[in-house]
């Protein structure tokens, strides 16, 4: 709880515009990197889950934790409820939503979302414990409802038919060819093109900084600041299989 704590500042940035950044990653120089793959988040997603009554059938939400993310005082993130539908379905009402090249993200409780590129059918391409792998959305979902995140990510997204190259283009790469630590990272990736989603991908400049606001209450929230997007993402979610939430809102209450 410290090495957490120890990252977390009481800032405001209430203030910061939230307009959406543009563009399709650009041809510049890249700075040499190391990838490498992680699975200690997609572990996670072998839990098994209980299903609650209503697991059959109709729209559900969750009590889920809400965030916004900026990068040079642009909104690049969002995941707050009153401005999102977060609302969560059951895979056969979801597939019937989808279309190929769509960005899935499955949830449950004290779980980091595992994310998925929609390919046709009941098919997805999503990476999974160090590979790229394409499965059925029902094997896949482990019993978690599930939503279109097509626009979580505020960056101008490419066509459908790239996106499902993207995914399809990297499917049996494993650990060692790997350049992404997440699921929602390789999904993020394949749906905008942008090369900050990679591990070790963009080059960092002395003034950069993106700032992760954690929504603890309407009136309450913690920010947290990082050098690269790849390491807000991981943060977010640690935090979000963590319980880290409930912690800070105790700590909170106390003050």
């Amino acid at each position: 709880m410290g090495n957490q704590l120890d990252r977390i500042t009481h800032l405001s940035y209430s203030e910061l515009p939230t307009g959406d950044p543009s563009g399709v990653e650009k041809d510049e120089l890249r700075v040499g990197v190391a990838y490498f793959f992680s699975d200690d988040e997609e572990e996670l997603d072998d839990r098994s889950l209980e299903r609650s009554p209503s697991e059959e059938g109709g729209v559900d939400t969750l009590d889920e934790l809400e965030y916004s993310a900026f990068c040079c005082h642009e909104c690049i993130f969002s995941k707050v409820r009153a401005r999102e539908d977060l609302r969560v379905y059951p895979v056969p009402t979801l597939l019937a939503m989808c279309k190929p090249g769509d960005v899935l993200e499955l949830v449950a409780s004290a779980q980091a979302p595992h994310w998925a590129v929609f390919e046709g059918e009941d098919q997805v391409i999503h990476l999974h414990k160090g590979e790229i792998r394409k499965d059925s959305l029902f094997d896949v979902s482990g019993g978690r409802r599930g939503r279109i995140a097509n626009d979580r990510y505020r960056f101008r997204p490419l066509p459908p038919d790239l996106v499902v190259r993207n995914a399809s283009g990297h499917l049996g790469l494993n650990r060692a060819d790997v350049c992404w630590t997440s699921s929602e990272s390789f999904a993020a990736w394949c749906r905008f093109g942008k090369r900050e989603f990679k591990a070790g991908g963009e080059a960092h400049s002395a003034g950069q900084r993106y700032l992760l606001k954690v929504h603890l209450s309407e009136s309450t929230m913690h920010t947290l600041v990082f050098r690269s997007l790849e390491e807000l993402i991981r943060e977010r979610r640690r935090v979000d299989a963590s319980g880290i939430l409930e912690e800070l809102s105790l700590l909170d209450g106390k003050q």
